[in-house]
């Protein structure tokens, strides 16, 4: 959470009124299940939904001026209580007897509700969460459990169809633009960038357009993938290793290649620089320029293909490098 609340949200906007509605109604359920992937903004959102309920103003949108709200900005406020986890795969029953279920009791210190957060909710155990069961049911009436999950469907059903569920959907890429843009004076060509490989999600989007590893990424993947041409199979092979021990993540170098070759198809359809992703600097579309003249609609159908048996093979798991070895294969020719 940032000192703007809720208005700091970027996108989510029908979770934003529907958590807004809630408190305007004065009728809050007492369990949520934030639904989203990893980076999608849950944990923001979830905590400013804390800080609107415990704030001292009592309006739908945390003051952040108050002492409650001042102190969950700290995270020092006592009413406002975070599940944390020993293992980093698992949430174990004695943690959730220990923080949820021994402290629910007790009324909360200065404010309206007690509200309790717990992050990668489908970390628990089964033991775990039907020791949460009970407090699900039966909640005093000011407690207020946050559940978060990356994947939903690992959860209980008892616990799941207890819970209000709040969908964290992607944004759309034109507000992950402004975003980075504006909050963050990320330049707008890298932003297009960010948030085109984001694909909505924009823990990534930040991630991206903080340059670093990322940005090394793709310039080695497409290095590779405009030189392929002009390697022995042997010295190709071993490249694509190299991605992998260096811990390029397979799905990452999909991501870049599709974007790659969408942007070369793009450009030889219609010849317009203004519409590519790839266009940040002048190597960069003199590359796009040559692969259009190089390759034909038929190469660029193949090499779409070849992606699409590589992400096939992931799934399958096949080997990473053996996949990755076919498809620089086949993007060579």
């Amino acid at each position: 959470m940032n000192e703007k609340g809720f208005r700091g949200v970027v996108g989510h906007g029908d979770a934003v009124a529907a958590l807004q509605n809630s408190i305007r109604s004065g009728r809050v359920p007492h369990a949520y299940l934030f639904a989203g992937e990893e980076g999608a903004g849950k944990h923001f959102l979830a905590t400013t939904f804390a800080a609107a309920l415990l704030c001292k103003e009592g309006g739908t949108e945390p003051c952040m001026r108050c002492a409650s709200c001042r102190r969950v900005l700290a995270g020092t406020w006592p009413d406002l209580l975070e599940v944390v986890h020993e293992k980093p795969d698992l949430i174990s029953v004695k943690e959730v007897r220990e923080q949820v279920v021994a402290t629910v009791g007790k009324r909360p210190f200065d404010s309206k509700y007690k509200v309790y957060i717990i992050d990668d909710a489908e970390k628990m155990n089964p033991q775990a969460q039907n020791a949460l069961l009970k407090t699900i049911e039966e909640p005093p009436d000011y407690a207020i459990l946050l559940l978060l999950a990356n994947s939903p469907e690992a959860l209980l059903p008892t616990i799941h169809s207890r819970c209000v569920r709040v969908d964290v959907r992607g944004v759309p890429n034109a507000k992950l633009v402004e975003h980075l843009v504006q909050d963050l004076n990320v330049p707008p060509k890298d932003a297009e960038v960010a948030a085109a490989f984001a694909q909505g999600n924009i823990g990534r989007a930040r991630e991206i357009a903080g340059g670093g590893a990322f940005a090394e990424h793709a310039a080695r993947v497409l290095g590779l993938a405009r030189k392929a041409r002009e390697l022995p199979i042997a010295k190709l092979a071993s490249e694509t290793e190299a991605f992998l021990k260096e811990e390029i993540a397979f799905g990452e170098i999909l991501d870049i290649l599709l974007l790659w070759y969408r942007d070369v198809l793009l450009y030889k359809s219609t010849g317009d620089m203004e519409k590519v992703v790839f266009r940040r600097t002048p190597e960069e579309m003199a590359a796009l320029r040559t692969e259009a003249a190089l390759l034909s609609y038929e190469d660029l159908g193949r090499i779409f293909e070849a992606i699409e048996h590589a992400a096939a093979a992931e799934r399958a798991n096949v080997s990473a490098s053996f996949a990755l070895e076919l498809l620089f294969t086949e993007i060579a020719g």
